[in-house]
């Protein structure tokens, strides 16, 4: 196989569908494909990602096996159980950087162990916008400054493991209120809020060492009045390699796209032009596969670039820096020796401290419960395979307790009440100041029965109701177990 074509395999980081590697992507392996990405549909435990990792690394040595496990809400290594970590605003909420570093070497000792050696993660983003639909507790928090201190720890307390972390979504996701999933988000700023907010927690990363860098599908007009972040030179050339005493972050690490598949590109310029946009702006690696995840979409993006290449719309001296970026990576990862000692326990101890409870002093349920959640559609990066809440860990805690779901058409007082009978009710809600049906349901039964126990798993953002108010900062299984615990008066 010639070598332009070789290249054009080099930058892509697709998917594929089962828990064993298919022929074909193992045969593209040896042609020149040199990352692959898993998702939630790859993993069914530890011992089966570690057996498919080390067939991808028989047919190439320096094979990147890339994931999205941000821990918290997002994640896909315990994708059918819940994460043994809190995510990013639980951390930011307790603000203990060495907390933070300790849970981010701990989950790359994880993915290291199962032959994972590139992480979509940790967000980067400040979350502005209390109203973001798709980022929220993904981020550390709102103010920049706290953002880029546990960014630039996360990277360091992961990349000591011996796993590449990959800081996203630049030049920053936060203060959107559209989910670039499904449309294009426009961030309507001025340049020198971008540098105060948007940028801080970016150039912490890099200063950090981050070994990547994920561009974000967004309109922001002022550095790029017509292209998304993920498709121009101004943001990807101009701001994130740019040197530093030039404005820019000085990166020269390995830029990654943000599924191509997503509709902000897709709908707009499609996955083989946008791809082709995408490396001659500047990025390295197009990752592919969250919804598209067979071979044809690899052999329709190599080919776009190849024919981009012999048709004069990308150099190919770029596509060539592009694949040797990620061949470099690849060999840095080869040799990549895990520091981090085991500490199984820091996930839970860690969701514990970012318990938030209002009254600060009310004394435990000691007797059964039922456990109403109001549940909203998840997000696409979230999903909704993957359970949360309080209701199993109390059934355990509390015996007589059980638990069930409402959402916007089945949430009512009197269904809750009908259930829940004589029992004291735990209301568990997420983001409950970004849905009105479930406020208005959630303070009316609080007026009913103001003994209402209320558990807010998301952004944290309305203002505390009921006998009892505990936020979690988050919904990772970890955080529900902290919760059940400190209701029932059973913390460690």
């Amino acid at each position: 196989m010639d070598t332009l074509t070789r290249d054009a395999l080099t930058v892509l980081q697709p998917g594929f569908t089962g828990t064993t590697a298919p022929d074909w992507l193992l045969r593209r392996l040896g042609e020149g494909l040199a990352s692959v990405g898993l998702f939630g549909r790859n993993i069914a435990s530890p011992e089966q990602l570690a057996a498919l990792t080390a067939a991808l690394r028989a047919e190439r040595e320096d094979v990147l096996v890339a994931i999205d496990e941000e821990g918290g809400d997002v994640t896909r290594l315990e994708v059918r159980t819940g994460s043994s970590f809190p995510g990013n605003l639980a951390l930011g909420a307790v603000d203990d950087t060495a907390l933070t570093r300790a849970v981010a070497g701990e989950l790359g000792r994880r993915l290291a162990a199962c032959g994972v050696n590139l992480n979509w993660a940790p967000s980067a983003d400040v979350n502005s916008d209390p109203d973001n639909p798709v980022i929220g507790v993904r981020s550390f928090g709102a103010d920049p400054g706290l953002v880029a201190r546990h960014t630039a720890a996360y990277v360091e307390g992961m990349q000591a493991a011996g796993v590449a972390t990959c800081a996203k979504h630049f030049p920053g996701h936060g203060d959107t209120s559209v989910d670039s999933h499904h449309d294009m988000p426009r961030i309507d700023v001025g340049p020198r809020t971008l540098e105060e907010r948007e940028l801080v927690p970016f150039r912490a990363a890099v200063a950090a060492g981050t070994k990547a860098v994920m561009s974000a599908h967004i309109l922001l007009p002022a550095l790029d009045p017509r292209l998304p972040a993920t498709l121009s030179p101004a943001v990807l050339h101009g701001l994130l390699r740019a040197p530093v005493e030039k404005g820019g972050l000085g990166f020269d690490g390995l830029i990654v796209t943000d599924g191509m598949e997503m509709r902000a590109i897709a709908d707009g310029y499609g996955i083989e032009r946008g791809s082709v946009m995408a490396v001659a702006a500047g990025a390295d690696a197009i990752c592919v596969g969250g919804g598209l995840a067979d071979e044809g979409t690899v052999l329709r993006l190599r080919d776009a670039l190849v024919r981009a290449v012999r048709e004069g719309e990308l150099s190919e001296e770029r596509l060539a820096e592009a694949a040797e970026r990620v061949r470099g990576l690849g060999a840095w990862a080869v040799g990549a020796g895990a520091a981090v000692a085991p500490a199984p326990g820091v996930g839970l101890a860690a969701a514990r401290r970012a318990l938030r409870v209002t009254p600060s002093a009310v004394p435990p349920l000691d007797g059964p419960v039922y456990v109403a959640a109001f549940t909203p559609l998840a997000n696409i990066a979230v999903g909704d395979e993957t359970p949360w809440g309080v209701g199993a860990e109390l059934e355990r805690l509390l015996p007589g307790t059980s638990s069930g779901t409402y959402g916007r058409e089945t949430a009512s007082v009197d269904a809750v009440l009908r259930a829940a009978g004589e029992r004291r009710v735990v209301a568990v809600v997420r983001d409950v100041h970004r849905h009105g049906w479930m406020a208005g349901v959630l303070g009316a039964l609080v007026e009913v029965r103001p003994d209402t126990v209320v558990v807010e798993m998301g952004l944290n953002q309305a203002e505390p109701v009921g006998a009892l108010h505990v936020a979690t900062h988050g919904a990772a299984r970890v955080c529900g177990v902290a919760a059940a615990e400190m209701i029932a008066g059973c913390s460690a």
